[in-house]
């Protein structure tokens, strides 16, 4: 998986390419650390090269979710891949992370 993380205008926008499972979790998840000290998150995570999620994956976006959530922010994802979406889709996951 390869992150890639850029300040366009008010919003951080992260690139992700690949696939995001155990093998390569604990990297995301230090690549993903600086946007946790954020004080009003605005993020945008553009899944449009993004293969596959696993739940190691699913649960640094959720941890994601809740620290922009605590702190007053907003988190989109967008361009997801059907095979991405319908992962998110059968895990409840849609409900709680904003997807476009």
């Amino acid at each position: 998986m390869d992150v890639t993380i850029t300040q366009e205008a008010e919003k951080t926008v992260v690139v992700l390419t690949g696939r995001l499972d155990t093998t390569n979790a604990d990297r995301f998840q230090q690549d993903i650390a600086p946007l946790m000290q954020m004080e009003t998150p605005n993020i945008e995570i553009n899944c449009t090269d993004m293969e596959y999620t696993s739940s190691q994956g699913l649960r640094l976006f959720l941890m994601l979710q809740k620290n922009v959530n605590a702190h007053q922010g907003k988190m989109v994802m967008k361009n997801m891949k059907p095979q991405v979406k319908e992962i998110f889709d059968i895990t409840g996951f849609s409900n709680i992370i904003s997807i476009i």
